[in-house]
Formats: structure tokens, sequence, C-alpha cells
């Protein structure tokens, strides 16, 4: 099926005189007739569901439903995006290892890598997508794991070239990691050209409505393991008897492996419920992706001509110095986040934002509806001003999240609060 199809129907297939619409199993437990049936769950050596934090009928529709969707092989839902580009990490990185990451990425991700994984131990560096590809080989040392990006970075909106990253991490034997929530797979594929892990913000455009938090790992299944230094995945677990994960589990051993020992010890899980309402917004993902991305391009272009405005951020746009790599991997569009900056930097910004009446001012994005904010002094707060330029991100810059409105009514409300 085509993708608008897998939104509707892939994850979960009705039997004779079953529901139509995807139940919601809101149970933890799942009962057995025997403790033969439950050891064998437990020694992964059978698929069943025994306890919610690890599977659930309908958490597991939806990962099934987003794998469809990816391309890829299997999928672990999580409590929140966070947690989604946690474990993708983790998975492969344990203290003493080493990360590249471009710096231009989600603020909590870059507090992520930067604060957090090195209180574990793991340290990152972060590079600039841009540079040469002499610069970013001098990223990596013997200790490296792993490779991060995002296909459109939040809020700055550069376009990541997948293909040359790709090939970067592969020539040193690590897999490459990619953000994929503002294109969502309806816009880009990243396992199409050549990434290995894709993870989301499942609470952005597959959400669509700000109703549930959530994120997702998915594996595409292509990396191989063996041949890089991953002793976790290719050697005997022994908090699972031994069992070792490629042998066990094939392509999909790093998915396993992200369910079985991260998600079973570190329990960030999505709830049966927050999966339901994942779903529902996954059915109308299509629809809404072309409505965002044709109203930002009006909106986008509607900024360029404005007196009040220094410069506009949106790769879709004419001449835009991306504008190559966007008609490549989002010929479709590039969502409908617009970065922008207002002549009067950071207190122009503010006016701006304040005079606002139809357009909200909230810490959201990728929402129905249109919503603005202010990365340095919200998302992005805790960076240095050296941080936020290496982010791309300018104190008097604006993050417009273009909704689902009529665009007569957002222009309206730009043009009265711009004056």
């Amino acid at each position: 099926m085509q993708k608008e199809s897998l939104c509707v129907h892939a994850g979960y297939a009705p039997g004779n005189g079953e529901p139509r619409v995807l139940p919601i199993a809101q149970s933890t437990t799942f009962k057995y007739a025997t403790t033969a049936e439950v050891a064998k769950l437990f020694d992964l050596a059978e698929p069943g569901f025994f306890y919610t934090r690890l599977g659930n009928p309908t958490v597991d529709a939806v990962e099934k439903k987003i794998a469809a969707l990816e391309g890829g092989v299997g999928a672990l839902c999580t409590s929140s995006g966070q947690a989604a580009s946690m474990i993708a990490v983790l998975n492969v990185a344990s203290s003493g290892d080493h990360v590249v990451s471009t710096a231009s990425i989600y603020g909590g991700t870059f507090n992520l890598f930067a604060v957090t994984l090195k209180k574990l131990g793991i340290t990152v560096t972060f590079v600039d997508q841009n540079a040469t590809d002499a610069a970013l080989e001098n990223a990596f040392c013997s200790r490296t794991r792993a490779v991060f990006g995002e296909t459109l970075s939040n809020p700055s909106m550069d376009v990541l070239d997948i293909e040359r990253f790709a090939a970067l991490a592969h020539r040193h034997r690590v897999p490459f990691i990619v953000d994929n929530t503002f294109a969502t797979p309806i816009l880009c594929r990243p396992f199409e050209f050549g990434a290995d892990i894709v993870v989301h913000s499942t609470t952005k455009y597959m959400d669509g409505h700000a109703l549930q938090m959530g994120g997702v790992i998915v594996d595409s299944g292509n990396f191989d393991w063996s041949a890089g230094d991953y002793p976790e995945l290719t050697e005997p677990d022994p908090s699972y008897h031994g069992l070792v994960y490629t042998q066990a589990f094939g392509k999909a051993a790093y998915i396993a492996k992200a369910r079985a020992q991260l998600m079973r010890d570190m329990g960030c899980c999505q709830s049966p419920q927050g999966a339901f309402y994942i779903n529902q917004g996954l059915e109308t993902l299509p629809l809404r992706m072309e409505r965002h991305c044709r109203n930002a391009e009006i909106v986008a272009a509607w900024l360029v001509r404005h007196p009040a405005v220094e410069s506009v951020n949106y790769p879709r746009l004419p001449g835009h110095p991306q504008k190559a790599l966007a008609d490549k991997y989002l010929p479709h569009g590039t969502s409908g986040v617009i970065s922008f900056s207002l002549r009067g930097g950071r207190d122009a910004g503010a006016r701006f934002i304040d005079a606002l009446k139809m357009i909200s001012l909230q810490v959201h994005v990728a929402d129905i509806r249109t919503c603005v904010l202010h990365p340095a002094s919200s998302t992005h707060r805790q960076l240095t001003d050296e941080q936020l330029h290496e982010a791309g991100i300018t104190p008097g810059m604006v993050r417009l999240s273009v909704g689902v409105e009529h665009v007569d009514d957002i222009l309206a409300d730009l043009e009265q609060a711009l004056g």
C-alpha cells in the first residue's frame, strides 16, 4: 500500500466481528495458563504480551504502523521524543564511548547529549553539518559508536544531506541515527537514503493535535552489527541467559535489544491510551502534512516581502541555499515550520509575538493550530550564545509553526502584529 493507505490500515487488521477501530487494551498485565508459557516470553523465545511496559496490543499496532510508514523492520514507542533519542543512543553506546552529532538539533536533544550523556560517560562532538568531509572526518575517534542528525533541524530548518552523512558513518562502520520529526515519513523516508535508525517525537506532527506526548524508534534492519564493534548485540547477553540478539532476531536485533534491555530497565514506555491518540493522528497525517506545507509556502513567501522581516529560513523558498537539498530529500514540502528574524532583534520579536491574536504563543510545534515561539528564551534557553550560533539560532529568531487554518486568516494576524 501507499503511505496514505498505510496511515489508515497498517498495524491493525480486525477479524470477523472484531472492532473496526483500534481497541484500547487498557491493562497492565495479561493472563496465561501455565508457567512454561510465561517463561518462554521472559526468555524472548516467543512473541507475546506479558507486561505493558514491554508490550501491549494497542501500542504494538502503532509501532507496526510507524515501522511500515518508515519502511523499517520494527519500532519501539516511548513516552516522549527525548526518551526515543536517549534509548536510540544508549542502545549502542555506553561509558567511554563517543557520538558525533550535528549541532543544528533540537535544544532538548542538545542538552541530553552535551550534559546528561556526559554524566553517563558518553562524549558527543557537535559538528557543522555544512562542514567539509575532511572536517567531519576529524570528529571521529576509535570509540565513536553512532552519528546523529535531524532531517529538518529544529528550529533553524536546515536540511540534512542524509546520503552524505550516511556514507560518512558507514565509512567508520557506525550507524546513522536520524530524527525525522519535522519531515515525518510522509515527506521523507531517511532509510531510502542510507540512514539506519530513525527517531520521532510523535508529540509533533504524528499526533498533530497537541494531545499526547510520545516518541518512537524505528529500525531499518540494514546495519550490519557484526561489521562494527558492537559486542552488546553480537555477543551473549547475561541478563537473558546468554541470548545473542543478532542470532535470535536477525535484522531486528537492534530494536529487540532496545525493548528487552533498555525499555525493561528504564521504563519510559507509551501507554495504551496514549498510543490510541497517536494512532488517531496518524490516520490523517498525509492530509495534514499537505495542508501544513502549502500554507507554510504561502506564508514564507509573504514574510520575505514584508519590510519588517530581516530574513526567512524556509528551504522551499526560491533561491534558498538549501533548496537543492530540499528538492532531493523533501520534494513534496518541508513541513509547516518557518524560522525568521525581525528587524530590531530580540525586542522586535517579543513585541510581534505579544501582538498576535489568533496565532498562539506556546511551547510546542507541529500542531494543527498555528503557533509561535522565541527559541532563544525558551526551548534553547540553556544554550550559550556560542551554542546558539552553532545551532543556527539568532537571538531574535522566531519559530512559526503554520497550522491548517485558512491561510488568509494566518496572514491577517501576522500583518496586524507586524504593524
